[in-house]
């Protein structure tokens, strides 16, 4: 039987690939009415008439496996709209894509492949290599590097003056961003995501990092390689990742700390200090993460506590009035 589409077990129907990575899920497994299922390596399945192939990983073979059953994603013609305003001396290469009333500055250079969406602005003086794609309403401000084969999702913002300010004794005064923002290859970004441009000197991502929609990186921040960054983290200025940190969702991280390779900061946590590679940090203020889960142990038993103190002196009291 041909196999037409991939689907969660619960909601598999017959024609369709499933995949189970864990024990916990052999009740759904056989309960679904999926065909073929990918199964990780040494699992314990039922007896079953489901074809069933065996897999190292059963997340990365289906990542594999959804290009192969992905509509076709909305594509711009090669060329430029009509509605497009490009600058004479902005660069751009003929098989390039460039959508409905898109903006490029002067001097910008833009390398084959790219295509911009409906409604993008790209400032003066950027350079953009081969095989990015920018959806609608992506800004890529002025004087920006960006590599190969980025992907920035709609309504994200790269190049932002930092949110920089200095009390003069009657006002915040405004602290002028010169810097720029330097984007490696392979780097993909979310919806609504602001990066800053630096003071002076550069923002920069590392190649291959990720970032989820609505994550906030501020001025001067250095991201290192094949990092992971989840919804709505913030990086003050100044911080620094390492190769391969992940940031789980809401975590902040302060200015001018160091996370060391590999760490994992969980959500929610508030990173307050530099961090040692391949440390997991959680809580406000973060600290190691076994420190935390005690902590929170500890806590929830608290009421319980405090009730037996309280039990304990009205004890006592109550041998004090009975003169022993």
């Amino acid at each position: 039987m041909p196999i037409t589409g991939i689907a969660y077990l619960a909601e598999a129907r017959e024609g369709e690939l499933s995949f189970v990575g864990s024990e916990k899920f052999l009740d759904d497994f056989a309960r679904s009415r999926a065909t073929a299922v990918l199964a990780k390596k040494g699992i314990k399945l039922p007896s079953t008439t489901k074809t069933v192939l065996w897999v190292d990983d059963p997340d990365l073979a289906v990542a594999q496996l959804l290009e192969l059953f992905a509509p076709p994603p909305e594509e711009v013609p090669i060329g430029i709209d009509p509605s497009a305003k490009i600058a004479l001396s902005a660069q751009i290469d003929p098989s390039c894509r460039i959508g409905p009333n898109v903006f490029v500055g002067a001097r910008t250079k833009i390398g084959a492949g790219t295509a911009l969406h409906a409604n993008v602005y790209v400032g003066s003086d950027v350079t953009i290599g081969p095989r990015c794609e920018f959806f609608p309403h992506v800004v890529i401000r002025e004087r920006i590097t960006i590599g190969q084969h980025v992907i920035i999702h709609a309504g994200s913002i790269l190049g932002t003056d930092g949110f920089g300010y200095r009390w003069n004794g009657r006002e915040h005064a405004k602290i002028p961003h010169i810097g720029t923002v330097i984007i490696e290859d392979d780097v993909e970004i979310g919806s609504c995501t602001c990066i800053d441009r630096g003071k002076f000197g550069a923002t920069k991502i590392g190649r291959g990092t990720k970032i989820d929609n609505l994550v906030q990186v501020a001025h001067n921040c250095q991201i290192g390689p094949f990092c992971i960054l989840v919804g709505q983290a913030g990086l003050a200025g100044s911080a620094k990742l390492g190769a391969g940190v992940v940031i789980a969702g809401q975590a902040a991280i302060r200015d001018h700390i160091s996370i060391g390779d590999q760490a994992t900061i969980t959500a929610c946590a508030a990173v307050m200090n530099n961090v040692e590679p391949k440390a997991i940090m959680s809580g406000m203020p973060a600290q190691p993460h076994r420190v935390a889960v005690k902590e929170q142990i500890a806590l929830r038993k608290l009421p319980e506590l405090i009730q037996q103190v309280k039990q304990l002196q009205e004890e006592i009291e109550k041998l004090k009035n009975d003169g022993v």
